[in-house]
């Protein structure tokens, strides 16, 4: 997760409190949505961003988990991210979002 996106992060959850923050992550791969994932649960691993030693918990999905596809409108997941979903590697993404959850999220 670049900088920037760590910052807006931050910045909302501040004003408007983690509990009421739900982060969406759309990366190609497992890993990549793993990093991302613990940067907002569990505080930036790679220690260069403004997440750095911040545990924020935050629940966070992928896109693709059924979590979220079954609450966003058919027509529009398909036009946005159907294509995508054809090549990701969705078991592995999943297992990686759920870990990363059962170990860091606090809400």
């Amino acid at each position: 997760m670049d900088l920037e996106n760590q910052k807006r992060v931050k910045e909302l959850t501040e004003t408007h409190g983690a509990e009421n923050i739900i982060v969406i992550l759309g990366a190609a791969e497992g890993e990549a949505s793993g990093i991302a994932a613990e940067t907002v649960t569990a505080g930036d691993p790679t220690f260069a961003g403004p997440l750095t030693e911040v545990p924020l918990g935050l629940r966070v999905y992928h896109i693709c988990e059924e979590e979220v596809k079954s609450n966003v409108d058919a027509a529009t997941y398909d036009e946005q991210v159907g294509m995508m979903e054809m090549v990701l590697n969705l078991e592995e993404i999943a297992s990686e979002m759920k870990s990363i959850r059962e170990q860091f999220t606090k809400y």
